[in-house]
């Protein structure tokens, strides 16, 4: 059961207060929010949300935060109500409470052999009933609540990214990665090319010098018809996997282009693939791993 009073979810940057009850995945959403871009910090002390918002606000440099409170903050959690009255009226905010029924609360502490926060020496029964006392007044306040009973991890992944993804990007992130042979193939790189079949600038006198980032070498390169066809099959076939990436819960995809020794080919190709991959809306970024060492 998902519930939803104020629709501001969407908004380009807004402060997302995360809280509910002890074992309803609360971590899990919060790193799937980590995934979709916010800053996210854990556990943050009750009397500092405040403080934090402050600094958020007239900092400028964090667009959207995400903050996980809970009951492990004691009486203090008796506050946030007050807090986040106030945090409404000075910006936009939303407060995500997420919860499951007692039997899955149950059988998840069962599962990890983890005591309850409020078990204080009693049963795990006797923790989700005073957590859920304690906890009402906020669940009343909610903007979202999430009851994750039937959710698997990938569903609860799911439904987060759909409610809060940033309009107009895509949550995963594609680093492409230009390498050297030479050195090793990335030991993080989840696709991995071979570009030495193409033409070498190295060996062409006028180039040498210069890196694939230079306009000269880059031109160079796509001169030769095998880069062309290169770049439309490896450009189709990213495009056609991102998305099942995207489905099966990824939120980092490594693309690994590997030359002799990483300084022409494999850092002109990294370049203008970053760029059509951000023309279809993906994040990405480009890092040039060996560049530095043929200087």
């Amino acid at each position: 059961m998902k519930r939803t009073r104020r629709n501001r979810t969407r908004d380009a940057h807004h402060l997302v207060l995360l809280t509910g009850l002890s074992g309803s995945g609360k971590g899990s959403v919060l790193n799937t929010f980590e995934d979709l871009g916010f800053y996210c910090v854990d556990n943050l002390p009750v009397a500092l949300i405040p403080k934090f918002s402050e600094l958020y606000v007239e900092g400028g440099e964090i667009e959207r935060a995400a903050l996980l409170v809970d009951a492990r903050e004691g009486e203090q959690i008796d506050k946030l109500p007050g807090i986040y009255r106030q945090l409404v009226n000075e910006h936009p905010a939303t407060l995500v409470f997420i919860e499951a029924g007692d039997e899955a609360l149950m059988r998840r502490f069962s599962e990890t052999r983890r005591p309850h926060p409020l078990g204080r020496g009693g049963s795990i029964a006797e923790g989700i009933r005073e957590e859920r006392r304690r906890m009402a007044p906020i669940r009343r306040l909610a903007d979202v609540v999430i009851d994750t009973t039937k959710f698997n991890v990938h569903e609860l992944r799911q439904s987060i990214i759909d409610r809060f993804q940033n309009p107009g990007r895509r949550p995963l992130l594609v680093s492409v990665v230009s390498f050297g042979f030479r050195y090793g193939i990335p030991a993080d790189a989840d696709l991995v090319f071979d570009v030495r079949f193409l033409p070498n600038p190295h060996f062409v006198p006028r180039l040498r010098p210069f890196s694939g980032k230079d306009p000269r070498v880059a031109r160079y390169i796509r001169s030769f018809p095998q880069t062309g066809e290169f770049l439309r099959r490896i450009e189709s076939l990213l495009l056609y996997l991102i998305p099942h990436y995207i489905q099966e819960g990824k939120s980092y995809l490594t693309v690994a282009l590997g030359c002799t020794g990483g300084r022409h080919r494999s850092v002109a190709l990294a370049e203008i693939i970053k760029r059509a991959i951000k023309k279809k809306g993906y994040s990405a970024k480009v890092v040039h791993r060996d560049l530095d060492k043929n200087a």
